[in-house]
């Protein structure tokens, strides 16, 4: 990536944003367990979402796409899969596809995905399952990927996940569909909750009670159409962009506005900005809203672990908002970073480092000192779709040219994130 010498940095115009990357998985897990079908507008077009609907193709759902919408249904059941079903680079696709699969009675299935995904933790998901009564094995215990999964009728129960993890919870929910009894979700942290807005607009029975969910088994899942909002976690990286590097402001449609998913705007806002909401409505029970950002005079902040479940994948660009904030800002109770799609504390810290922050990795996350002057550099991505965008990001700021190794992942979440950069960018960044 270059910047024109001589051109100011002002990025400005207005972004759409692909579908909610989490709720088009979770529409496309509850379409296969529905004969109706749900058929959703602006489902994400990310790799990660493709991988969950090639997988549930290959278990006899029926997926039909056109330009308008996707649909996910049923068909006369599940069939064991021909061949090994590959969740490619998707943690999401892999954890809810096994909770979905090991209450289906009498399948066989393998899964497995790329090299980054066969080393991230799985027995977060298959413990809870095995408690359930599931016949999960793979490799180190069933602790990583590829698994084999023999479905059989599970018992429901009570849960308490040692980690925050909404993949955690979701799986389990899908898995308690299909159960005897009732299935409980007691979470030790609060964490995105879109799958209980679904179960509340589909009708599913459920109990919400503070961090915990219940779900009664429900054999058919009734049918809908709903319009999916834009995703949050790509909007941060244009709104701190914008904070940055946008004197005329950005404006960012149709955002996905979850509270359990905005943590990242109230940690912004500390650090000074004042991003503009407006237009607010709701979509599917979602809310939404149009986000203008203008460039801000930030300063420094400190994020700890009660408010990370509700940013995890917002931290990388958090850090480079944080290089460019007056005085130190300190990130920690981030340790989940390392099991990304890699190891995001490391990569992060390596990157800046690279271009000249000031930054400190810590085990948990990261002491970062500013503001820094980045310069140009070239940058390992580590095949991370959130690395790709925070290094992007940099370059509207960096005085040289900065390198990105790789920026094909970005494909994974926001295909068009090129696309909407040099739109916005005027001539200031070349890609």
């Amino acid at each position: 990536m270059k910047k024109n010498k001589g051109t100011i940095r002002n990025i400005s115009g207005q972004i759409n944003l692909p579908g909610d990357k989490s709720i088009s998985h979770r529409s496309a897990f509850l379409g296969s367990l529905s004969s109706e079908g749900i058929r959703v507008e602006n489902f994400s077009g990310g790799a990660d979402c493709s991988a969950t609907l090639k997988c549930l193709s290959d278990v006899g759902c029926i997926v039909e796409k056109n330009h308008e919408a996707v649909t996910i249904r049923k068909d006369s059941g599940f069939k064991d899969p021909e061949m090994v079903l590959d969740a490619c680079n998707s943690g999401t696709t892999a954890r809810l596809l096994t909770g979905l699969l090991a209450g289906v009675d009498g399948i066989f299935a393998v899964l497995s995905g790329d090299a980054s995904l066969r080393r991230r933790p799985m027995a977060r998901i298959v413990k809870p399952l095995q408690a359930m009564g599931a016949r999960i094995d793979g490799r180190g215990g069933a602790e990583k990927l590829p698994l084999a999964i023999k479905g059989v009728r599970l018992s429901g129960g009570v849960h308490t996940p040692e980690v925050p993890s909404a993949q955690v919870k979701t799986a389990l929910l899908l898995a308690g569909l299909s159960a005897s009894e009732s299935t409980t979700v007691a979470e030790c942290g609060v964490t995105r909750d879109h799958t209980e807005i679904m179960l509340d607009f589909l009708g599913i029975p459920h109990e919400r009670n503070g961090k915990a969910v219940t779900v009664y088994p429900c054999t058919e899942v009734p049918g809908a159409t709903w319009k999916i909002p834009g995703d949050f976690s790509a909007a941060s990286f244009w709104i701190v962009g914008a904070a940055l590097a946008s004197l005329d402001g950005l404006d960012i449609k149709d955002t996905g506005i979850n509270p359990t998913r905005t943590g990242v705007l109230g940690v912004l806002e500390r650090m000074g900005l004042s991003p503009v909401l407006s237009n607010r409505r709701k979509w599917g029970n979602e809310p939404v809203a149009d986000i203008s950002v203008k460039k801000t005079f930030l300063r420094a902040t400190e994020i700890t672990r009660d408010e990370i479940p509700s940013m995890v994948d917002e931290l990388p660009i958090v850090a480079l908002a944080a290089t460019q904030a007056q005085g130190t800002t300190v990130i920690s109770g981030a340790g989940e970073l390392r099991f990304k799609e890699c190891d995001r504390i490391h990569a992060v810290a390596e990157g800046l480092a690279t271009l000249g922050a000031d930054i400190e990795e810590r085990p948990d996350g990261w002491i970062i000192r500013g503001p820094s002057e980045l310069k140009g550099g070239k940058v390992r991505t580590f095949e991370d779709h959130r690395i790709v965008m925070t290094f992007a990001i940099a370059s509207l700021i960096a005085e040289g040219e900065v390198v990105l190794d790789d920026t094909t992942p970005v494909s994974i979440s926001d295909p068009g994130f090129f696309s909407n950069l040099e739109k916005v960018g005027q001539g200031v960044v070349q890609i």
